[in-house]
């Protein structure tokens, strides 16, 4: 029986007709002709060929005041046409598609025979808990700060301070590389060295991402070394090595820690709302798929703005336990095909499957919306997120009045009192490194 991906994109044209653009896509990046085919040859490449499988027009200002003339156009791609790899997916859906005019990439379901080739997070959200020992309230992240150029005794002071404040994670920043005075393996001798003396003070364990870089060809090696040398998880900029870079190392039985994936280079691909691929897709479900632990995303709060909405898609895509529904594809799950492109399109054995059988259970993702958090939105994270969060924040610690350890106490302080709905002025009375963060950053709701 055939099995279908199935890509959905938002097309801009206040001319276009949109059912013939869809069908110009289907034939175009599957066959690449159909109507000059000869009979014969039709019936071998109809296995082959690109299913519309609905169209949906919206005229201007019908979707958002102000909003084009668009169409939401639904795809669906035989399997047989390309390997079990999302580099290959991803040529196949929008690779020079992806410059042809004003179109976007917003969605991809995949079918239960692409979607069996990945085993998603090692860990998820569940085993960075169990790793952790921490089960009832949203976890606290630090990232280092002004690291560049600083030696192993700079780091080491910066990372107890961090640690001593009760986080429960420890990111290195992205942008620090391999680098003579803090090497991979030095730095984490380093790093584990604090941790463990930091845990005397909080009772806390913790995990520290070190940054993963180096050429790709050596990136699993680099890994090893840096995991003997006791590195607990790892930070890699996935957006610049690939999802089938971050899908391998997941997939490496001698890669035993989980791997947080930045968002670098992401701001180029999702912002703009006629180009590029939706943030839900790159940072959500692609991520998920790939097999990152823990993704990191712009928050709707900070100084690098994401909207709401699609910070609540990306954590849907993260978190939805319901992975078969959701991420995978029947060909004949919708009854609104386009009329005029049903009679070419439609493969012969499209037939109703069970999209629940055989499906892999991929783990959830954790969430970790991120930049310009400060104790004071703490009430929105969790309003929006819940407890299944990691609370991010750099300056928001790093630059804490009373210094770096006051700064981490003053979230843990603002987290517990979220968590009992006392109010964080009520709750700053009583803790006078969350009265500083206060005072200093305010509170909003």
């Amino acid at each position: 029986m055939a099995s279908y991906c199935l890509a959905t994109y938002r097309c801009y044209d206040e001319q276009a007709d949109f059912n013939k653009k869809a069908q110009s896509i289907a034939v175009g990046l599957t066959v690449g002709s159909w109507t000059e085919l000869p009979e014969a040859r039709k019936a071998q490449m109809k296995q082959h060929l690109g299913l519309v499988v609905s169209v949906t027009v919206y005229e201007p200002g019908e979707l958002t005041p102000g909003s084009g003339r668009c169409a939401d156009i639904r795809i669906a791609y035989p399997d047989l046409n390309f390997s079990r790899d999302l580099p290959a997916l991803l040529v196949t859906v929008f690779g020079k598609l992806s410059m042809d005019g004003k179109i976007k990439l917003t969605d991809l379901s995949f079918s239960a025979e692409f979607l069996a080739a990945f085993a998603g997070p090692k860990f998820g959200m569940q085993g960075v808990r169990d790793l952790l020992g921490v089960y009832d309230r949203p976890l606290l992240m630090s990232i280092f700060k002004s690291v560049i150029g600083q030696d192993l005794d700079g780091i080491r002071e910066q990372f107890y301070g961090q640690a001593a404040g009760g986080v429960d994670l420890v990111k290195d920043d992205e942008i620090l590389f391999e680098n003579p005075l803090t090497p991979i393996e030095k730095r984490v001798k380093v790093c584990m060295e604090e941790s463990a003396r930091a845990s005397e003070r909080t009772g806390q364990k913790l995990l520290y991402a070190t940054n993963l870089t180096g050429s790709t060809s050596k990136l699993a090696d680099q890994a090893k070394k840096a995991i003997e040398a006791g590195a607990n998880a790892l930070l890699f900029n996935v957006l610049a090595y690939g999802f089938d870079t971050l899908s391998e190392l997941s997939a490496d039985p001698d890669i035993t820690v989980p791997i947080m994936a930045h968002p670098a280079m992401a701001g180029a691909l999702y912002p703009s709302p006629e180009y590029g691929i939706s943030a839900s897709l790159l940072l959500g479900k692609l991520m998920r798929v790939a097999g990152a632990d823990l993704v990191l995303f712009p928050s709707p709060y900070g100084s690098v703005v994401m909207p709401r909405e699609e910070n609540l898609a990306i954590k849907h895509a993260l978190l939805t336990p319901d992975i078969p529904r959701d991420y995978l594809y029947s060909p004949m799950e919708s009854t609104e095909r386009a009329h005029n492109a049903q009679q070419a399109s439609t493969p012969d054995n499209a037939e109703q499957r069970d999209t629940q059988a055989g499906s892999p259970a991929l783990r959830a993702s954790f969430p970790v919306p991120s930049a310009g958090i400060h104790p004071g939105l703490v009430p929105l994270i969790l309003r929006d997120f819940g407890t299944d969060v990691i609370v991010n924040a750099g300056g928001g610690i790093h630059g804490h009045p009373m210094g770096t350890i006051a700064g981490g106490q003053a979230f843990r302080q603002a987290i517990d009192a979220t968590l009992r709905n006392e109010t964080l002025e009520e709750a700053a009375k009583h803790h006078p490194e969350l009265k500083a963060a206060i005072e200093a950053w305010g509170v909003k709701s």
